[in-house]
């Protein structure tokens, strides 16, 4: 059952996602995308720029410490380790729902520390999607953050022992969160995935970046359910689309996409940057050496990530991050059902060099 309070429910938050990480690297719909490799595309590892330009600032690598934790003195010092592996790489960080912090000013160190220990790098603050305007105000004040990450959570709230039942109005809380803040407002799921619908609606709405958050990472659904006396939700386990399924299912209009939700390796990133992602968030995976061996471990993870993600974009003839919308996929099992249900050609994205210009294609020529 749940620890009493906020500061409770961040530590069981923690504890449940740790555990789901030391069950081992699991499959999940990323094992089903495979590069189609073309022995003679290769470029030289150091000529490749692994930088991208992601709401308004430029990150010197295409993957992120996405939304973890925060609001407990345990988290708190999780979250301290995060923020000086995020300044000795450069990534970028975003933070863990400030809700807690919101709601009792004591908490509010416990996320502070992101900007503290990380004064000169790109912090992102989060929040759900029901706070109020003042609320989005105070958490991009409180971290002096570049961005907003709003967070649609309504499976995570209807397993929550505490969570809310009442969705109807977050259309409305979205557009006031919007205009409640001059930095840019990215939208993203907690692991359920985003929808071809979800962001058709978000574009109407003027909402320029979306995490689609897919399954097959941490599963909030086991994690509340693990936290219910009767643990009765089990049946939900599982739900939603991943983030390979719903970046290949989003429409051309939809807004600039992030990926997050089961990544486990640099092969995961480069396979969601080359699905159409601008860059790609990674949590538990990241949560692990930080809990193992603080910053340090996490500062040698995301250090080894760094050149072999650079060494892979080598192998792929992509010379930026970017170039990777010209490889060739291969795309079977479970997603290839997915696409065919939602009438998506996957025999396009096997040939997708095909129609690169001939200046992608001869890049390495030159």
């Amino acid at each position: 059952m749940s620890a009493p309070g906020p500061a409770g429910r961040k530590d069981d938050h923690v504890r449940l996602a740790a555990d789901q990480q030391a069950e081992g690297r699991r499959g999940n719909d990323f094992d089903d995308i495979t590069f189609l490799h073309h022995a003679l595309d290769g470029i030289d590892a150091d000529t490749v720029d692994t930088s991208v330009e992601v709401a308004g600032t430029t990150w010197a690598l295409p993957f992120h410490i996405n939304a973890m934790t925060g609001g407990s003195a345990a988290t708190g010092r999780i979250n301290r380790d995060l923020a000086i592996a995020a300044r000795e790489t450069g990534v970028a960080i975003a933070s863990g729902s400030l809700s807690a912090g919101l709601d009792d000013p004591a908490l509010l160190s416990t996320f502070r520390v992101l900007r503290d220990e990380n004064p000169d790098g790109v912090v992102w603050a989060n929040i759900g999607v029901e706070r109020r305007p003042d609320d989005a105000r105070r958490a991009v004040d409180a971290l002096a953050a570049d961005a907003l990450q709003v967070h649609l959570n309504s499976i995570q709230e209807t397993v929550m022992p505490e969570g809310s039942r009442h969705f109807s109005g977050w259309l409305r809380s979205l557009e006031a969160l919007r205009d409640a803040v001059e930095v840019p407002i990215v939208v993203k799921e907690v692991g359920f995935g985003l929808s071809t619908r979800t962001l058709s609606r978000l574009t109407d709405l003027g909402i320029r970046y979306a995490d689609v958050s897919g399954r097959g990472g941490t599963d909030f659904v086991r994690i509340e359910n693990s936290r219910r006396a009767g643990a009765d939700y089990e049946y939900l386990t599982g739900w939603g689309q991943s983030a390979v399924a719903s970046l290949l299912d989003a429409p051309a209009s939809a807004p600039v996409l992030l990926a997050s939700g089961g990544v486990r390796s640099p092969l995961d990133v480069v396979r969601a940057l080359a699905l159409g992602a601008r860059a790609v968030g990674v949590s538990g995976t990241f949560l692990a050496p930080v809990l193992e061996g603080g910053a340090d471990a996490l500062i040698a993870r995301i250090t080894q990530w760094s050149a072999h993600t650079r060494a892979l974009l080598a192998v792929l003839g992509a010379a930026t991050p970017a170039d990777l919308v010209h490889s060739d996929l291969i795309i079977d099992g479970s997603v290839a059902r997915f696409c065919a249900a939602r009438g998506i050609d996957i025999t396009a994205w096997a040939r997708r060099s095909d129609a690169a210009p001939s200046t992608e294609r001869s890049r390495h020529d030159r």
